[in-house]
């Protein structure tokens, strides 16, 4: 097991959102590291719901393939070069993990496993961060297609939740100012004011 190299309100602090990324691959090993670790995430009654359906390695043609024919649906109306720069963003991640859930009809439960979902996405980006591996979390609407889907394999009654993109960076974005804890905390109290 290696050491932590980060504390973790240094992780949760510094980390960034990698948007560009150096084309570098992710290794298999350390992605299914971060992957069995990230799993510890807290989750309503351990139900675990979640499931991943990862690219990296000799997979990640095929994926860009399906991600230029959902994504840029005219694509075969470009040129080489303008088809190529719209790619960057899909052929520069070194590795791919998307995050698929019950979509329970129950809501209280369908919201506690996306919420578990959630806790655990992030718990991959800290894990990544720690290890020098940049992700971004996206939600594009293509992923409820249903092309999209049956080729990523969700089932009926699964949503796709995340197309959690990582790999390695050479620039750090800079960090967006937060809201503080004055702006955004209410203290509690019986009596109100009228």
């Amino acid at each position: 097991m290696s050491e932590q190299s980060l504390s973790i309100r240094k992780a949760i602090v510094e980390r960034r959102s990698i948007k560009k990324f150096n084309g570098q691959p992710v290794e298999r090993e350390k992605l299914m590291q971060i992957i069995d670790d990230a799993v510890w995430a807290p989750n309503h009654k351990n139900r675990e719901p979640w499931r991943m359906v990862v690219a990296c390695g000799d997979e990640l043609k095929d994926l860009q393939q399906l991600l230029r024919d959902t994504a840029i649906p005219k694509w075969r109306e470009l040129t080489a070069e303008s088809l190529e720069k719209q790619m960057q963003k899909f052929t520069t991640p070194g590795a791919y993990v998307f995050v698929i859930v019950p979509e329970d009809v129950r809501q209280k439960i369908r919201l506690e496993d996306y919420a578990a979902a959630s806790t655990m996405i992030q718990n991959m980006q800290l894990l990544a961060w720690d290890l020098g591996i940049g992700s971004c979390w996206k939600t594009p609407e293509y992923l409820d297609a249903p092309e999209f889907r049956s080729v990523i394999g969700a089932k009926s009654g699964e949503r796709i939740i995340s197309m959690l993109q990582l790999g390695y960076f050479d620039d750090i974005p800079k960090a967006r100012e937060r809201k503080k804890s004055s702006e955004i905390v209410t203290t509690f109290s019986l009596k109100r004011e009228e």
